[in-house]
């Protein structure tokens, strides 16, 4: 056989080979169904604690997307107090830019923009259940430690307990015994169901709490906001692009903003 012949079949076996793998991959992934997970919050503004806590959810539960999803206008917060929806959803949008599987929602944005309307994680989980809901489907909820503690005084908390996976993410001195605390008795799972090994589970009848161990930042954006409005950086402490935004913009230099 031709030498130029040769090489020409070896590189379309190659070809074939690489080819059959990724369809594989593909064939596997949707078998698995997609895995998903909603983090949201006020993001006021997003800073490199929240982009690190997902991208450790992401590795450790092989996540083929992150919604993040600033409120615009959360339940435990006066509007008053917040930035512009605008400015928060850009600056959650310009971090997201840099990861590709990171994806800004404007699933808890008002729809005339007056910001009247109050947000419920409960019916924003429901939404999503909705869109993703096929067989292998997984939602995950990312939530800080201190969120976590005080779910129970959230809309159809045992509800949302039981439509999807909690990620909670730890802070310095926190314990998985908290977080028991927090959950009625009757949504947990037998004694006799199977745990995981590690003590970072607490498993429900349908649903698992985990807590997430690998991030535990000091960065929050309270301090980003006051360091912001007493003229010292923010390096380091926002991802690259949304310090930019702030300085551009000219946010967070009163004790009010609009």
């Amino acid at each position: 056989m031709p030498r130029g012949l040769r090489a020409r079949r070896n590189f379309e076996s190659r070809g074939a080979k690489v080819k059959a793998k990724t369809a594989a991959a593909r064939g596997a992934k949707t078998a698995r169904g997609r895995h998903i997970a909603l983090f949201g919050g006020t993001f006021d503004p997003i800073h490199s604690g929240h982009v690190a806590v997902a991208r450790a959810a992401e590795r450790r539960f092989h996540l083929d997307r992150v919604f993040f999803i600033p409120s615009s206008r959360p339940p435990h917060k006066p509007a008053a107090e917040l930035c512009a929806y605008e400015h928060r959803f850009a600056m959650v949008a310009l971090a997201c830019s840099a990861h590709p599987s990171f994806v800004p929602s404007l699933a808890e944005a008002s729809v005339n923009g007056a910001g009247r309307r109050v947000f419920y994680s409960i019916d924003t989980v429901r939404r999503f259940r909705q869109k993703f809901n096929r067989p292998g489907d997984r939602i995950y909820f990312i939530v800080g430690a201190d969120s976590f503690l005080h779910l129970q005084t959230w809309k159809d908390y045992a509800e949302l307990l039981q439509l999807c996976d909690f990620v909670v993410a730890n802070r310095p001195g926190f314990r998985i015994g908290a977080l028991r605390k927090v959950i009625p008795p009757a949504l947990l799972a037998p004694a006799g169901a199977k745990t995981a090994r590690h003590s970072r589970v607490v498993r429900l009848r349908d649903t698992v709490v985990y807590l997430l161990e690998t991030v535990a930042s000091h960065v929050s954006a309270t301090d980003v906001r006051q360091r912001v409005e007493r003229g010292q950086s923010v390096h380091g402490l926002v991802p690259p692009r949304v310090e930019e935004y702030i300085n551009k913009q000219a946010l967070y230099r009163q004790a009010l903003y609009t």
